[in-house]
C-alpha cells in the first residue's frame, strides 16, 4: 500500500479538542458533519481546503487530551490519507488503527518535511519519500496490517469470522 498526498503540517501537542472541536461531540450525528469541522479552530485553510488523500503530518503528542472517536473519525471522513508524527497520545494512536486510518511514527522526518509538499508513504518498503530523501520507519506487525488493510477493527473482525464461517456474507 503505498499513500502519496499533500502535506498539512502542524507542530507538538495538538488536542482532540482542536481536532474536531468539543462543541460539537454531541451534536452532530454523521460523519460527514464531523469532516465539516475537523481542524476547523486550529487551521481555517485546512477546514475549507485540506482533504482526500492529505496528510497530516505533526510533532510529538499528536491527539492528547480526551479519548474521543470523533477527532479519528473526522479526519476519515475528511479523507485524510495518513498522519505521520514524531508521535502520538496513546489512546489516539489506538483509535486511528481501529478506524483504519493509517499513522506513522517517524521522528526523524518529521523536521524535513515542508508544509503544502507532496510525500509519499511505501508501507510495503516501510519508507517515506520525500523531497529531502527517504526515511525508514518501523513496519506495522502483521494483524496491525490487517486492521488498517480491511478499513479498521470492525471490517477486519467481520473479514475474519466470515473467513472461519461464523458470519454469514
Amino acid at each position: 500500500m503505498i499513500i502519496s498526498g499533500r502535506v498539512w503540517k502542524y507542530g507538538d501537542d495538538v488536542n482532540t479538542d482542536v481536532i474536531y472541536p468539543g462543541r460539537y461531540t454531541y451534536t452532530l450525528i454523521t460523519e460527514q458533519e464531523m469532516g465539516n469541522h475537523a481542524l476547523e479552530d486550529l487551521d481555517p485553510i485546512f477546514n475549507r481546503e485540506g482533504g482526500k488523500g492529505d496528510i497530516i503530518v505533526a510533532g510529538k503528542n499528536w491527539g492528547c487530551g480526551s479519548a474521543r472517536e470523533q477527532a479519528v473519525k473526522c479526519l476519515k471522513a475528511r479523507g485524510i490519507g495518513a498522519i505521520i508524527a514524531k508521535g502520538f497520545s496513546r489512546i489516539y494512536y489506538r483509535n486511528c488503527l481501529n478506524e483504519g486510518l493509517p499513522t506513522v511514527v517517524c521522528p526523524e522526518v518529521v523536521d524535513c518535511i515542508v508544509n503544502g509538499e507532496e510525500v509519499s508513504i511505501d508501507f510495503g518498503s516501510s519508507v517515506i519519500r520525500t523531497s529531502k530523501g527517504e526515511f525508514p520507519f518501523t513496519p506495522y506487525p502483521d494483524y496491525v496490517r490487517g486492521l488498517i488493510e480491511n478499513g479498521g477493527l470492525l471490517p477486519y473482525v467481520k473479514k475474519m469470522l466470515r473467513e472461519q464461517g461464523k458470519l454469514e456474507t
